[in-house]
C-alpha cells in the first residue's frame, strides 16, 4: 500500500489554478522529486501535503489515514525549508531539541534524541555553536537533524539547497541521499533544478501548469519523456518535427535526440557550426542543418582544447547518430 495516496487534489489563488486534479500514490521508504518550473504547481502540492494550504477539492491519506484538512502538528510529516528556519538565539542542539520539548519529551531523552540526530548529520562537537557560526551547509545539516529527530513518517524538502553554492549543493544531494538510504525515511524534495532531481530521485513528477506530466523513475524521463514540454524541461533536447522530420528521420511526428548522443562526423546531416561553447570537459556546439533545423551537441574533450573547438566556428561539419536515439514525443 501506498504511503501517500493523494486523489484529484486542486488548489485555486484567486484566477489562478495552481494545482489542477493532481493524482499520485508516494511509497514508504521513497525519494520522489516534484521538478517542475516556477508556478508549475509542485510547492502548493508540498504545502498541502504539510498542512500549510488546505486543497479546494480531493483528498490526501497517509498510512491510509485521511489527513486532507489535519492541521500541520497532527500530521506525521516535518518539512525543511530553503531558509533552514533555525531559531538565531538558541544553539545547536536546543534547535534540534524543540519539537520534542514541544512534544513533552523528558530532558535526558530529548537530548539523547537531538545528539543521535546531530551525529547521523555528521555535526557532532557543533551542539554549542549559534547559527550565525555555522557555513550554509552546516546549518542546513541542523535543519535536516532538527526534522529528522522526531522520525516522521515523511519529510518534506521545499527546495532545500537553493541558497548554497555549486560546489557544496553538489556535495548536499550526495549526502542527503545517503542520508535517506541510511533513514530508510520517506522524502518529497521540491525542485526546479533537472540535475537535482536526476541525480537524487528514486522517481521524479514532472509538473506544468497545475498538472503532472510524467512521473517515472529519472532515466524513463530523461531518455523517454512524453511530451515536448518533459523533453525540453529535463535537460537540454533537440526538438526534430515536420519538415526536418521527414528529410533526416524518414519519418512524420515530433521526434527528441539529445545532445550527447548526436557526433561530429565525416557522414549524416550537413551544417555549419553556429556557435561553440568550451565547457572545460566538454564543448557544446550550435549547429545550423541544412535541412532547416538547429541541433545543439554536446562532445567530450578528449583530446581537444579549448583553442581547437573555438576555431570550429563557422566551419561545415556534418552530424550523425544511432537511429535508436530517436524517441517519438507526444
Amino acid at each position: 500500500m501506498a504511503l501517500i495516496e493523494i486523489r484529484n487534489l486542486s488548489k485555486t489563488f484567486g484566477s489562478v489554478k495552481a494545482v489542477d486534479g493532481v493524482d499520485l500514490d508516494i511509497n514508504p521508504g521513497e525519494f520522489i522529486t516534484l521538478l517542475g518550473p516556477s508556478g508549475s504547481g509542485k510547492t502548493t502540492v508540498l504545502r498541502m501535503i504539510a498542512g500549510f494550504e488546505d486543497p479546494d477539492s480531493g483528498s490526501i491519506k497517509l498510512n491510509g489515514e485521511e489527513i486532507t484538512h489535519l492541521p500541520p502538528y497532527d500530521r506525521d510529516v516535518n518539512t525543511v525549508f530553503q531558509d533552514y528556519a533555525l531559531f538565531p538565539h538558541m544553539d545547536v542542539i536546543t534547535n534540534i531539541e524543540y519539537g520534542l520539548r514541544v512534544k513533552k519529551v523528558p530532558k535526558d531523552e530529548r537530548r539523547e534524541k537531538a545528539n543521535a540526530a546531530l551525529a547521523q548529520v555528521r555535526l557532532s562537537g557543533y551542539e554549542s555553536r549559534k547559527p550565525s557560526q555555522l557555513s550554509g551547509g552546516q546549518r542546513q545539516r541542523v535543519a535536516l537533524a532538527r526534522a529528522l529527530v522526531n522520525r516522521p513518517s515523511v519529510l518534506l524538502l521545499d527546495e532545500p539547497l537553493g541558497a548554497l553554492d555549486l560546489k557544496l549543493r553538489q556535495q548536499m544531494q550526495i549526502e542527503l541521499k545517503e542520508l535517506q538510504r541510511e533513514v530508510g525515511i520517506t522524502f518529497i524534495f521540491v525542485t526546479h533544478d533537472q540535475e537535482e532531481a536526476l541525480t537524487m530521485s528514486d522517481r521524479i513528477a514532472v509538473f506544468d501548469k497545475g498538472k503532472i506530466q510524467q512521473l517515472d523513475k529519472p532515466a524513463a524521463i530523461y531518455e523517454r519523456p512524453m511530451n515536448e514540454f518533459v523533453a525540453g524541461f529535463v535537460g537540454v533536447s533537440n526538438l526534430i518535427s515536420g519538415e526536418a522530420a521527414e528529410k533526416l528521420l524518414g519519418k512524420k511526428g515530433t521526434y527528441t535526440v539529445r545532445p550527447e548522443k548526436i557526433r561530429i562526423d565525416n557522414q549524416g546531416a550537413r551544417g555549419t557550426i553556429r556557435e561553440v561553447e568550451y565547457l572545460g570537459p566538454s564543448t557544446r556546439f550550435l549547429v545550423d542543418l541544412d535541412a532547416g533545423v538547429q541541433l545543439v551537441v554536446l562532445q567530450q574533450n578528449l583530446e581537444q582544447s579549448a583553442i581547437d573547438v573555438e576555431s570550429l566556428r563557422g566551419t561545415k561539419v556534418a552530424l550523425a547518430w544511432d537511429k535508436a536515439s530517436e524517441y517519438k514525443v507526444g
